[in-house]
């Protein structure tokens, strides 16, 4: 299911909910944001749009990049955020889950 990225499927109910966005940036575990919102001044920024399923960080490295590269993504999309660019994440998401390159 991992290696497909299948079990982020059930956070669908959470867009239709409105919890949560198709792209944004993604949920952070409480431990994650309280050791980077500590280090990093804009760390909270990221709660201040929706989290998505799906993100730049997600199709440009995954789980290949050091935290600190994830979350200079989250803030380009945050400064950058249009349909145009959540448009070209949704599409670059589909190759990058069917050549699974970063999953675990």
């Amino acid at each position: 299911m991992r290696r497909w990225s299948i079990d982020e499927l059930p956070q669908i109910i959470n867009v239709l909910l409105g919890d949560m966005s198709l792209v944004g940036p993604r949920p952070h575990a409480l431990a994650h944001d309280r050791a980077w919102g500590a280090k990093i001044a804009l760390y909270a920024r990221r709660h201040n749009v929706k989290p998505g399923i799906t993100g730049l960080w997600q199709i440009l490295g995954r789980k290949d990049l050091p935290m600190h590269a994830n979350l200079q993504y989250d803030f380009y999309y945050i400064r950058n955020r249009s349909l145009t660019l959540d448009l070209s994440i949704l599409l670059r998401t589909i190759g990058v889950v069917l050549s699974r390159r970063g999953a675990f």
